[in-house]
């Protein structure tokens, strides 16, 4: 690893528009929001119309919603339409106003008289959460554990993946200190896991909630599984988390979350990509496998 020579930043910061730095999203970073062209966002025929791309974050609401439907609330049906963050998809003035951020997910529901928007991961889990009145207990106390380990979550990842995923796997220069710090504290985060795992089944206690479905895409998937940056597994020695081996691999073995890892992907194995779900029947009809067969064949 290499550092870059040492910098001294200006008095005043200026966008050198012509001297970004040339990594994975570099096209898309600056320092303005608000929207870059006008497209306005498709709408299907469910209430909820989901709009994402199965990363991490927009994982966590596709587990919420499979497991909803799995749980038996088909009120939970829902369209999700691929953003592709890569190509600006999140700058289009549809999605600027679902989600003024520019982040993925996003989502709008349209089950009352006047629709909401609702964006911010952990938000879209609470909501509908707190609409189904399902994966968030009801007893107070065990309501609120769940809650702090969600926010945990919400608090926390900014560091591993603005952090050391940047460093580790994107930035287009390797910096060891900057790969050293992020590294220690998500490592340090493994280990808040692990140790909480010793004494829990699930993240907060002994029920499974939408604490365990926003942190397992990030720290079960995306560090224990290796399906974020990279495969930073053998760097980070994540066979170490005995608890959060076990937890991960029991999360991951449930068929709504085996799902929800589809939806939304585009990239990855053919057959684990369904770009758009519409209804359940897509899974076995609609993966990029069979569209490209069917493609070929005609």
């Amino acid at each position: 690893m290499t550092d870059t020579p040492e910098y001294t930043p200006p008095e005043v910061w200026v966008w050198d528009k012509d001297d970004s730095p040339k990594w994975r999203y570099g096209n898309i970073n600056r320092p303005i929001a608000g929207a870059t062209h006008e497209k306005e966002l498709a709408r299907g025929r469910h209430p909820l119309q989901l709009y994402s791309l199965g990363t991490p974050n927009g994982v966590k609401v596709t587990i919420m919603l499979e497991e909803l439907l799995a749980a038996g609330h088909n009120g939970a049906e829902y369209d999700a339409w691929l953003i592709r963050i890569g190509e600006g998809d999140q700058f289009g003035s549809g999605f600027v106003g679902v989600n003024p951020n520019s982040k993925i997910p996003a989502l709008l529901d349209y089950s009352e008289q006047t629709p909401r928007r609702v964006f911010e991961s952990g938000a879209i889990l609470l909501y509908l959460a707190d609409k189904f009145g399902a994966f968030l207990p009801k007893d107070r106390g065990k309501r609120t554990e769940a809650l702090n380990w969600l926010f945990w979550q919400m608090g926390s990842t900014p560091y591993v993946g603005g952090g050391f995923g940047h460093f580790y796997a994107y930035a287009p220069v390797k910096i060891k200190y900057a790969i050293d710090r992020f590294t220690m504290e998500l490592k340090r985060q493994l280990d808040v896991l692990d140790r909480q795992l010793a004494d829990n089944h699930f993240i907060a206690g002994d029920e499974y909630t939408i604490a365990d479905m926003a942190i397992w895409p990030w720290y079960g998937n995306g560090m224990l599984n290796g399906a974020s940056y990279n495969d930073p597994r053998k760097f980070l020695q994540t066979h170490e988390y005995k608890n959060l081996t076990r937890w991960t691999k029991e999360i991951g073995e449930r068929l709504a979350v085996k799902r929800g890892r589809m939806v939304n992907r585009a990239s990855g194995p053919l057959e684990e990509q369904l770009h758009e779900r519409h209804d359940a029947s897509d899974f076995a009809t609609k993966t990029q496998d069979k569209i490209t067969a069917r493609a070929t064949a005609s």
